[in-house]
């Protein structure tokens, strides 16, 4: 029970990674807010989280919209009075190469990832402060550290997470507000589920661990970053990839 009374908001948490990282958080003692787009699937994570005995809560938000992030966080302080944890894991893809990206494809990922995780930091900045305490946990990717073909606006993306959690990282240190960032590889999510086994099987070969990931081992590390345990890390990149970044 690592996480035993804190509070946590965890966005895209409707399904994959981030289900299971609210999922992780309940079972460390942590009460969740599920700040989903979709309401039926963050409704669903909400009802697990319950199951396990902990408090939830459901909100429909586009992280990309500053003003419906803004709102979440009122919503989440006025009925628990305070907010530790931040897991900014909201997040999809539009695969393109270089000269067949479309603007509005670009700027709709760019726009959930890197500006839905710098609104989401914003929103709940001024509380960690004033409380002098917070742990902040974005989710990146090894495509972020490495680029992928035809994954321009995901690649980039989540590289630009990567270097917002860092300059983050040095600005609120001084709070005692730990952020750092995970990196997945290959992870057994609902999005890999539909891809052509030609990829998924390419992927395995050069993974060292010659297997996908699984959710859970992702959500794993996650509340580690949460927890007190980690607590002199901060601007840490951790990567979950069975090797495959190496």
């Amino acid at each position: 029970m690592r996480l035993k009374d804190k509070k946590a908001i965890v966005t895209g948490a409707g399904q994959g990674i981030g289900r299971s990282i609210a999922l992780k958080m309940a079972q460390e003692g942590a009460d969740v807010v599920i700040a989903e787009m979709n309401p039926d699937t963050g409704a669903q994570t909400a009802r697990a989280v319950e199951a396990l005995g902990r408090k939830a809560m459901s909100v429909a938000v586009d992280v990309a919209n500053q003003k419906q992030v803004q709102d979440l966080v009122v919503q989440a302080l006025k009925a628990w009075k305070r907010i530790d944890i931040l897991v900014n894991n909201a997040g999809f893809d539009r695969p393109a190469g270089l000269l067949k990206v479309k603007e509005e494809d670009w700027d709709a990922v760019l726009g959930v990832h890197l500006k839905g995780t710098l609104n989401c930091i914003q929103a709940i900045t001024p509380h960690m402060v004033e409380n002098g305490y917070g742990k902040i946990i974005n989710l990146s990717s090894v495509w972020g550290r490495r680029g992928a073909v035809s994954e321009i606006s995901y690649s980039t993306a989540k590289a630009g997470i990567i270097g917002l959690t860092k300059s983050v990282a040095r600005e609120l240190g001084k709070y005692q507000i730990n952020v750092n960032v995970v990196l997945p590889g290959f992870i057994l999510t609902p999005t890999v589920s539909k891809m052509a086994d030609k990829y998924r099987t390419m992927i395995i070969e050069n993974t060292p661990l010659k297997r996908a990931g699984q959710p859970e081992e992702v959500a794993n590390v996650v509340a580690f970053l949460a927890s007190d345990e980690a607590s002199f890390m901060t601007g840490a990149e951790v990567t979950v990839s069975g090797g495959w970044h190496i």
